[in-house]
């Protein structure tokens, strides 16, 4: 792994910028950013229109890495080029800024109270891919739905058995238990996530690191042990439905857990604005961002 990154990665403030939406999710965050499925009529065109929706986000002066360590990318956004670059290396040349890559094939359907990853056909091939193009890390994520302690083992064991692949490749990995923020016991489900991962980093070699993208918890500090163990290179939340103004208030009564936010990092922003609007607008969810992940 790329030890100058690792540092930043360790102790740089700052957050992840999620740029990663994929198949499914890239409608939604489309017709978000003022582009409808009237305006494109296959993946292909689809594709490209989400791939200069990211370019403009990160080629925009306010992205930059006085705030951001990181982005998250699709596998499709990896393979492009911004400018006469790789993405990958457009952001870690140009920006300072270090690129993950999103690895999972999306979510089985939901069962024992979680939705598991899919299987993901051709894994080594693809972190082998993410090597030549300079990824730093990757991201995978599985959803707990109940506190049902039996599906949230295999939510965790999922993670880790792939997490340790990764990790063999010489990538670090994030990994996602995602646990949905409407969740009647979201609570005892986050206290039963985090005993069976602390099981985990007990047996994992010690010189292992991973990172953890996690739902903001509902008791302040809930984390703070896992970010003190010696194989956590850093713990980040997910917005997961909030609104920005939610989220980064919520964020910020959590000491130590800093965003990597998709939708609330692109809220407001639209495709029809003027490139001094659409800069305007950005500055200021980075600038609000930022502050709740270094409170």
């Amino acid at each position: 792994m790329n030890q100058e990154q690792l540092k930043i990665m360790s102790g740089k403030k700052g957050f992840i910028a999620a740029l990663d939406q994929s198949g499914g999710s890239t409608p939604k965050a489309l017709k978000n950013y003022g582009i409808g499925e009237d305006q494109y009529s296959n993946d292909e065109e689809m594709f490209n229109l989400v791939h200069e929706m990211r370019t403009r986000i990160i080629t925009s002066p306010s992205f930059t890495s006085d705030h951001i360590l990181a982005a998250i990318l699709f596998e499709n956004t990896m393979e492009r080029k911004i400018g006469d670059k790789l993405t990958a290396d457009y952001l870690w040349e140009e920006k300072g800024i270090i690129p993950i890559l999103k690895v999972d094939k999306g979510l089985a359907e939901e069962t024992d109270g979680v939705r598991l990853m899919k299987p993901i056909p051709g894994l080594d091939e693809l972190l082998g891919r993410a090597v030549e193009r300079h990824i730093f890390g990757t991201k995978m994520r599985s959803v707990i739905k109940q506190a049902n302690p039996a599906g949230i083992k295999k939510i965790v064991d999922q993670q880790f058995e792939i997490g340790l692949r990764i990790a063999a490749s010489g990538l670090v990995p994030i990994l996602e238990p995602e646990i949905d923020i409407y969740s009647p016991d979201k609570a005892e489900s986050e206290q039963i996530m985090k005993d069976e991962t602390k099981k985990h980093l007990a047996e994992l070699p010690e010189d292992t690191k991973l990172m953890f993208k996690l739902s903001i918890p509902d008791k302040h500090g809930f984390y703070s042990d896992l970010m003190k163990d010696s194989h956590v290179v850093r713990v980040v939340a997910l917005s997961g439905g909030y609104s920005r103004q939610e989220a980064n208030e919520r964020l910020s009564r959590s000491p130590g857990l800093i965003a990597s936010f998709s939708r609330a990092l692109s809220e407001g922003l639209n495709a029809n604005q003027t490139q001094g609007e659409f800069d305007r607008m950005l500055a200021r969810s980075i600038k609000e961002i930022y502050e709740a992940s270094i409170t």
